[in-house]
């Protein structure tokens, strides 16, 4: 692939991608694609932890092949970038476009329970608006769950417990931040396509069109493998398009993020990869986890194993080789409603 083949944007603005999704659904995995076969182009990420837990952008920043090399990554974890954009964002969109020489794209990668369109609205600012464009938004949905009809592994347990607790006053908020991304959304990623049928797919498209009226294209993707200039040059200009978008939190002032908690565990050396991949999903069933993501040290083994939970499904690979001079200490961020059992988890990881 050559710079070519990737659009720009008009005027001189610097055309700048979100990629939104639910956790867990693949955003980081396709943002780690993208910088790997952009052609040279030169892309900054911005990338917007959970809380104040921080692990995608050590992904991002190295991401075990050679032409990964994004020209920045910003890591943002104060909060959800949807709620801290005058705090948090314009500070770091800023001090990236004052890289020289500037970047020729941005990434945005938000948060699994980010609503994308008052980041969007934030490009209306006088001090950004001549300098950046939305080139588009994209939109990661994970394919297998939407296939059931779900927004995460187990949503039913989820919703007993949202019916359960007096402050939740929606009626489910997965399903709402779900409607969010899909409505400002111009392409859908339907991820891990290769673990559905055909009739799954099928169901998993219709669910996310039924989320809004206008044009939308889905793709199918394995492991967030698609070309990258599908999804950069789309020339949206989002931010000019916002009331051809409408979204469900439209009338509302903020945006709460009290049901969730978060937390990050050191992992010890694992005797055997898929040994210790059997027992985060079997803890990760008991206890409820939504989102499980981390690396760890395998005994005897010179790469290092990135680990990737949705719910109870868990993925491992060997990402890249450690480091000479890098300490072979793992961690694991583990992401669920309010009320997490975090020692009862750390005990069971750890035992």
């Amino acid at each position: 692939m050559t710079d070519a083949t990737l659009k720009t944007a008009p005027l001189g603005k610097i055309p700048v991608t979100i990629i939104t999704g639910f956790l867990g659904a693949g955003k980081t995995t396709l943002v780690r694609h993208v910088l790997a076969h952009s052609g040279g182009r030169r892309v900054a990420v911005i990338v917007n932890e959970f809380g104040d837990v921080g692990f995608d952008g050590d992904l991002i920043s190295d991401c075990g092949e050679p032409d990964c090399q994004p020209v920045k990554v910003m890591e943002l974890t104060n909060g959800c970038i949807c709620c801290t954009v005058a705090d948090d964002f314009l500070p770091a969109l800023e001090a990236i476009l004052a890289i020289e020489p500037q970047p020729e794209h941005i990434l945005i990668e938000t948060s699994g329970l980010a609503l994308p369109k008052p980041l969007v609205k934030a490009f209306e600012w006088p001090a950004i608006r001549s300098r950046v464009t939305v080139d588009g938004v994209i939109a990661v949905a994970d394919g297998p769950a939407l296939a059931s009809g779900l927004f995460a592994e187990d949503p039913s347990a989820l919703k007993l417990q949202a019916d359960a607790d007096p402050s939740v006053e929606h009626d489910f908020p997965l399903a709402e931040v779900f409607e969010d991304q899909v409505a400002i959304a111009d392409i859908v990623i339907l991820n891990k396509s290769d673990l559905m049928s055909e009739t799954a797919c099928a169901e998993a498209e219709a669910l996310i069109r039924a989320e809004t009226s206008r044009p939308l294209r889905i793709v199918r993707t394995e492991h967030g493998r698609v070309e990258p200039a599908l999804l950069l040059g789309i020339g949206a200009a989002v931010e000019s398009d916002l009331a051809n978008r409408p979204a469900h939190h439209d009338s509302e002032s903020d945006h709460d993020h009290d049901d969730f908690d978060s937390f990050v565990m050191p992992l010890g050396v694992q005797r055997d990869a898929a040994a210790f991949a059997a027992k985060l999903s079997e803890v990760a069933a008991r206890h409820d986890i939504l989102r499980a993501k981390g690396f760890a040290a395998i005994e005897g083994k010179p790469m290092r194993l990135l680990i990737q939970g949705v719910g109870a499904r868990v993925s491992q690979t060997f990402d890249r080789a450690w480091a000479s001079d890098e300490a072979r200490e793992g961690r694991l961020v583990v992401i669920g409603l309010k009320g997490l059992d975090r020692t009862a988890i750390e005990a069971a990881l750890s035992a």
